[in-house]
């Protein structure tokens, strides 16, 4: 008999699963919704939000594109994975009812708040116990609703992440994760608990905090009408959840110390992986637990995140017109490193955490009417966004997390030639990149769960590296010549 296993990523910009082959790791194949990206809803400046209800339809559609281009039977499936966004709150009454949109990973209303609690807690206090102040993270946007939304904060029988929803769309049950309260800045790391600090200083009710089960291992079953619904089989268990960005390293199979992922989707991350609780005193990068923490064998993941990235790219797309992204990599790679002096900081998608919770907006800085086209904002686009992430990665190394090789998957933004070039060349770090995605990750990990793979190394199986980029020492001077001058630009916006 044959045996599957499933993986869906349910992000921002779109829901995808990818059916495995559980014997010998490799993918039969996947299915997306929508084909462009998921409306993002911003009813006042800085907020985004989304109806949880609207990922629950395109897991549907795509499952259904799956299962109608490949050829499978519900009772061969072992397990089920779940990748999500992070950081977004649902909120559900006694009915599993959702009381108002999901305000998500991007949104900006709880920036004050959080910095408010920083300080009257005590921030040394904090991060030696949260490893991060609470920013806009899940904890504040909750308080904001109790502030700002009472009617609604008094409906609430549960919070949840988005993971958390979508497991309770398919099992009917409310369950969390360590790991998913890390990020939600509900957990407090020196106690090995939920943090009364947090819930006291919020006014928060401990009842609504989700019961906890591991990362890995049976986290409920597929019930009767939600195999309807996906026409799937009826008692398949769910087996891992986790955010995207500890699912994404764990899909590149980044789960030592020293091991570190990227990602360069809709927002774009740096992810190590470390044993030690570090934390940047201006919490500018995160530490959360990675997916195989335990309390005594520590795993935590520094999260360098830049909200505007894919976003970036795919507002140039809409908005410049009949273009695919491969023409506009294209366009892109005519133009000279540098893009002749048109400079962009791609700060347009809320408060950056990177940049101590401000939100600059976006800048394009030497714009020459007479001698810049599109091809040079294509590619000051793509310089801007590394320059970003290079700007995070001097945090991460001021923290002792070195970067010298990292990996990431052949997918979103590093499939462009001029991303990859410009990315190892300013950070100085080796790309390595794999044939796997966060849905692929999901089902790897559903197969520990489930207890079919006895350990990680039999799990990346299938896993293999497409490509090994290396930094070339003439380029890295010129990209060092140009983030000078980009970092000048985010200065003066900044100052």
């Amino acid at each position: 008999m044959r045996q599957f296993l499933l993986g869906y990523d349910v992000g921002s910009s779109s829901v995808k699963v990818t059916l495995l082959d559980a014997d010998n790791g490799n993918v039969i194949g996947s299915g997306i919704s929508p084909k462009k990206e998921m409306d993002i809803d911003s009813p006042h400046l800085g907020w985004a939000e989304q109806n949880p209800a609207g990922w629950w339809h395109h897991l549907k559609l795509a499952t259904g594109e799956l299962r109608q281009k490949n050829d499978f039977r519900p009772d061969e499936i072992l397990a089920i994975g779940i990748s999500y966004q992070m950081h977004g709150l649902v909120l559900v009454d006694r009915n599993k009812n959702i009381l108002r949109p999901s305000i998500i990973w991007c949104d900006s209303r709880a920036v004050d708040i959080g910095e408010k609690a920083f300080r009257k807690m005590g921030e040394e206090k904090v991060l030696s116990h949260l490893l991060n102040s609470p920013g806009n993270f899940t904890a504040s946007k909750l308080k904001w609703v109790k502030e700002n939304e009472p009617e609604i904060y008094d409906k609430i029988d549960k919070f949840m992440l988005p993971g958390d929803y979508i497991a309770m769309k398919m099992t009917g049950l409310i369950r969390t994760t360590v790991s998913g309260l890390s990020e939600g800045i509900f957990w407090d790391y020196r106690l090995n608990g939920i943090s009364d600090m947090v819930l006291n200083e919020y006014g928060l009710d401990v009842s609504m905090v989700p019961e906890t089960v591991p990362t890995f291992g049976e986290q409920g079953r597929l019930t009767a009408s939600a195999a309807s619904e996906l026409e799937l089989a009826e008692g398949i268990p769910v087996t891992y959840r986790a955010g995207d960005q500890p699912n994404n390293a764990f899909s590149l199979k980044a789960v030592e110390p020293g091991e570190i992922a990227a990602t360069a989707g809709t927002s774009g991350v740096i992810y190590a992986v470390t044993d030690k609780a570090n934390y940047d005193l201006k919490s500018r990068v995160n530490t959360f637990v990675h997916v195989n923490h335990s309390p005594g064998i520590p795993r935590y993941g520094v999260l360098l995140c830049v909200n505007g990235t894919g976003i970036l790219n795919s507002w140039l797309k809409n908005q410049l017109g009949h273009l695919d992204y491969p023409e506009m990599n294209q366009l892109a790679s005519a133009i000279p490193i540098g893009s002749e002096g048109v400079r962009i900081l791609p700060f347009g998608n809320g408060a950056e955490r990177v940049l101590e919770n401000k939100d600059p907006g976006a800048v394009i800085s030497g714009l020459n009417f007479n001698r810049h086209h599109r091809g040079h904002l294509f590619r000051a686009a793509q310089e801007g966004i590394v320059f970003a992430l290079r700007y995070g990665f001097d945090i991460m190394n001021r923290m002792e997390v070195p970067l010298k090789i990292v990996r990431a998957g052949v997918a979103n933004m590093f499939l462009s030639d001029v991303f990859r070039e410009a990315f190892v060349n300013t950070t100085r770090a080796t790309l390595e990149l794999y044939n796997t995605d966060g849905a692929q990750g999901a089902a790897r990990a559903a197969g520990i769960g489930v207890k079919f793979y006895k350990d990680h190394e039999e799990a990346f199986s299938g896993l293999t590296i497409r490509m090994v980029i290396e930094p070339d020492r003439e380029k890295m001077e010129k990209y060092q010549n140009e983030y000078n001058q980009w970092l000048k630009v985010l200065t003066d916006k900044l100052s």
